[in-house]
């Protein structure tokens, strides 16, 4: 017999990738254009021209064995350097190649991190709003998923929501900012208040809680905002990285842990970072484009797109009345649903043709998550349908 826990996630399909296919269909039926699809984070904005020239040179200057060969296990080492010094560069970060293991883009990041970290009885505390799928990877790690509620009026992080969920089972926090789904971007002040409250708990249970920092948005920030590079406020923390975002790469799967040096016992984290990827059959990430990044680990897709798209679809959507949560980076926009069930408004928003996906996955019901992510054309065609919509529910309640 297989498992029956890996059967129900092999089963059925996150609710993005649900309404993501819908489209397919859909977009086969009646013509991609008609189709306007907010369901996936896939950047739509091309990579940088250099990516491409740089991918011709590398596989005309190298042997086939040493370009598509095995790397190290934690990594290219001359790719590593690379991070690593673009890190330092950038952030001042105090890092070595030994704490860079370079993964399969941030979904392996994650899994290797949470994996490493946990043991019988461990508990993971995600910050809602939250990716979907930090719930299976702690539950395939053996460890409980908990959430932490987050302001309602701001999305920013509450801090005595997050005392309440920190016990002596804590284990990590897992920190997203940029935010995906509602593109907040946590503020130094509030990180300092998080930093505290975990150092402050690590000491009262006598053991380390550690931060998992998810940063694959870090690059996609609006109106100067700052983000700030966690291994620079607590010691005991984990960023996660991937370029898929940032230079447009998403099928690319490449991405890295940095584990920090201050952290306790750092070299035995690191190692647990590397046991993980190798128990999760991660060892070894892409070797093609760990040497591409190693190149260009300062380079970025054209941003501003995101922001233009933005700035079309926040306007147009708080003009007809919507309520959202002005996103200060990532390529996602947080709406509250037109009523209290966000399934029921994502199915009603399809016979325009809107495709959305609701928040409950996301740990905040009553919302709905639109990655704008998409041309800018489908922005400004799809504000008609938005507007109808709304008006829908004017009627109904008149």
């Amino acid at each position: 017999m297989y498992s029956q826990s890996m059967y129900q996630l092999g089963s059925k399909r996150s609710v993005i990738r649900e309404t993501f296919e819908y489209g397919r269909k859909r977009k086969a039926e009646i013509g991609a254009d008609k189709v306007f699809d907010f369901s996936l984070g896939n950047p739509s904005v091309r990579p940088p021209e250099i990516v491409n020239k740089l991918l011709k040179e590398i596989i005309d200057e190298m042997e086939p064995t040493a370009l598509h060969g095995y790397t190290s296990a934690p990594g290219d080492p001359a790719t590593r350097q690379a991070v690593c010094d673009s890190l330092n560069r950038r952030f001042k970060a105090g890092l070595t190649p030994d704490f860079i293991y370079m993964t399969c883009g941030a979904a392996a990041s994650l899994s290797c991190c949470i994996s490493a970290l946990c043991c019988k009885g461990d508990e993971f505390i995600a910050l809602a709003p939250y990716f979907a799928e930090y719930k299976v990877f702690t539950e395939a790690a053996g460890g409980k998923f908990r959430v932490a509620m987050p302001d309602p009026d701001t999305f920013q992080i509450d801090i005595k929501n997050l005392r309440k969920e920190i016990c002596k089972k804590t284990k990590a926090v897992i920190l997203n900012s940029p935010n995906n789904p509602a593109g907040v971007v946590y503020s130094e002040k509030t990180i300092k208040k998080v930093c505290k409250l975990l150092k402050d708990k690590s000491e009262k249970y006598g053991h380390p809680i550690y931060l998992i920092a998810d940063e694959p948005y870090r690059e996609i920030v609006f109106d100067k905002m700052k983000v700030p590079f966690l291994i620079n406020y607590y010691d005991n923390t984990l960023v996660c990285y991937s370029y898929s975002k940032s230079l447009s790469l998403p099928g690319e799967r490449i991405g890295y842990v940095a584990v920090s040096p201050k952290a306790e016992d750092a070299k035995g984290l690191y190692a647990a970072v590397m046991g993980a990827g190798r128990a999760l059959g991660y060892v070894c990430a892409p070797s093609l484009f760990q040497k591409l990044v190693a190149r260009l680990p300062e380079v970025t897709s054209d941003i501003s797109v995101y922001k233009k798209n933005r700035d079309i679809l926040l306007g147009g959507l708080e003009s007809f009345g919507y309520i959202c949560v002005p996103p200060q980076g990532a390529f996602y926009l947080f709406v509250k649903a037109l009523e209290p069930d966000a399934y029921a408004f994502c199915e009603k928003a399809k016979k325009y043709e809107l495709l959305l996906v609701p928040g409950d996955d996301f740990g905040c019901p009553g919302y709905v998550r639109i990655a704008y992510c998409v041309s800018t054309a489908q922005i400004e065609n799809s504000l008609p349908a938005f507007k109808k919509l709304i008006e829908d529910y004017k009627n109904d309640r008149s």
